[in-house]
Protein backbone atom coordinates (compact mmCIF):
# COMPACT_ATOMS: atom_id res chain seq x y z
CA UNK A 1 0.00 0.00 0.00
CA UNK A 2 1.31 3.14 -1.14
CA UNK A 3 -0.10 5.78 1.39
CA UNK A 4 1.48 8.42 2.95
CA UNK A 5 -0.14 7.73 6.47
CA UNK A 6 -1.71 4.41 7.45
CA UNK A 7 -5.40 4.59 8.79
CA UNK A 8 -6.00 3.37 12.33
CA UNK A 9 -7.92 0.33 12.59
CA UNK A 10 -11.01 2.33 13.89
CA UNK A 11 -10.61 4.65 10.67
CA UNK A 12 -10.84 1.80 8.47
CA UNK A 13 -13.39 -0.03 10.09
CA UNK A 14 -15.56 3.25 9.92
CA UNK A 15 -14.77 3.96 6.43
CA UNK A 16 -15.36 0.50 5.24
CA UNK A 17 -18.70 0.76 6.92
CA UNK A 18 -19.09 4.34 5.20
CA UNK A 19 -18.14 2.83 1.73
CA UNK A 20 -19.19 -0.37 1.24
CA UNK A 21 -22.96 -0.12 2.32
CA UNK A 22 -25.17 -0.22 -0.29
CA UNK A 23 -28.58 1.49 0.24
CA UNK A 24 -30.83 1.40 1.92
CA UNK A 25 -28.92 -0.93 4.23
CA UNK A 26 -27.21 0.89 6.96
CA UNK A 27 -24.42 -1.61 7.51
CA UNK A 28 -22.20 -4.47 5.78
CA UNK A 29 -21.83 -8.14 6.03
CA UNK A 30 -18.68 -8.58 7.46
CA UNK A 31 -17.90 -11.28 5.21
CA UNK A 32 -19.80 -11.20 2.16
CA UNK A 33 -18.95 -7.21 1.90
CA UNK A 34 -14.81 -8.65 2.00
CA UNK A 35 -14.67 -6.46 4.55
CA UNK A 36 -12.76 -9.43 7.06
CA UNK A 37 -10.08 -10.46 4.32
CA UNK A 38 -9.29 -6.66 3.80
CA UNK A 39 -8.94 -6.30 7.39
CA UNK A 40 -6.12 -8.78 7.38
CA UNK A 41 -4.33 -7.35 4.21
CA UNK A 42 -4.45 -4.33 5.68
CA UNK A 43 -3.38 -4.90 8.90
CA UNK A 44 -2.27 -8.48 9.39
CA UNK A 45 -4.38 -9.19 11.94
CA UNK A 46 -7.40 -11.03 13.14
CA UNK A 47 -11.24 -8.74 12.43
CA UNK A 48 -12.89 -10.11 15.02
CA UNK A 49 -10.83 -9.05 17.78
CA UNK A 50 -11.11 -5.34 16.44
CA UNK A 51 -14.81 -5.19 15.65
CA UNK A 52 -15.11 -6.34 18.80
CA UNK A 53 -13.42 -4.15 21.25
CA UNK A 54 -14.41 -1.49 19.09
CA UNK A 55 -18.17 -2.26 19.43
CA UNK A 56 -17.52 -2.53 23.42
CA UNK A 57 -15.75 0.96 23.19
CA UNK A 58 -19.15 2.38 21.52
CA UNK A 59 -16.87 3.43 18.28
CA UNK A 60 -19.83 0.31 16.32
CA UNK A 61 -22.16 -1.19 16.68
CA UNK A 62 -22.25 -4.90 15.86
CA UNK A 63 -25.48 -7.51 15.47
CA UNK A 64 -24.81 -11.42 14.88
CA UNK A 65 -26.35 -12.74 11.37
CA UNK A 66 -25.78 -16.03 9.46
CA UNK A 67 -22.48 -16.18 7.87
CA UNK A 68 -20.74 -13.74 10.35
CA UNK A 69 -21.47 -10.15 11.93
CA UNK A 70 -23.46 -7.22 10.55
CA UNK A 71 -21.34 -3.53 11.18
CA UNK A 72 -23.19 -0.33 11.78
CA UNK A 73 -21.99 3.05 12.86
CA UNK A 74 -22.83 3.96 16.15
CA UNK A 75 -26.93 4.59 16.22
CA UNK A 76 -27.68 3.06 13.25
CA UNK A 77 -28.40 -0.63 13.79
CA UNK A 78 -31.78 -2.05 14.17
CA UNK A 79 -32.89 -2.11 18.11
CA UNK A 80 -32.65 -5.30 20.00
CA UNK A 81 -35.67 -6.91 20.69
CA UNK A 82 -36.50 -6.78 24.53
CA UNK A 83 -37.18 -10.24 25.75
CA UNK A 84 -40.49 -8.74 27.56
CA UNK A 85 -41.85 -7.53 24.54
CA UNK A 86 -41.07 -10.66 22.92
CA UNK A 87 -42.86 -12.56 25.76
CA UNK A 88 -45.81 -10.33 25.49
CA UNK A 89 -46.02 -10.88 22.01
CA UNK A 90 -46.05 -14.66 22.00
CA UNK A 91 -48.49 -14.73 25.22
CA UNK A 92 -51.24 -12.01 24.30
CA UNK A 93 -50.97 -12.90 20.37
CA UNK A 94 -49.72 -9.45 19.29
CA UNK A 95 -48.88 -9.74 15.29
CA UNK A 96 -45.35 -8.18 14.07
CA UNK A 97 -46.02 -4.40 13.58
CA UNK A 98 -42.67 -3.83 11.55
CA UNK A 99 -41.72 -0.61 12.97
CA UNK A 100 -38.38 -2.48 13.80
CA UNK A 101 -38.21 -3.85 10.94
CA UNK A 102 -37.99 -7.20 12.21
CA UNK A 103 -34.55 -7.36 11.61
Amino acid sequence: MDEERRMTEEEFVIRAIKTLRKPPYRGIHSVYSGFNEAFRQYFGKDPVEVTTRLAQEGKIETRPVRGGVMLYLPGEAPARRRAEDVLRQILHGEEETGQDGGE
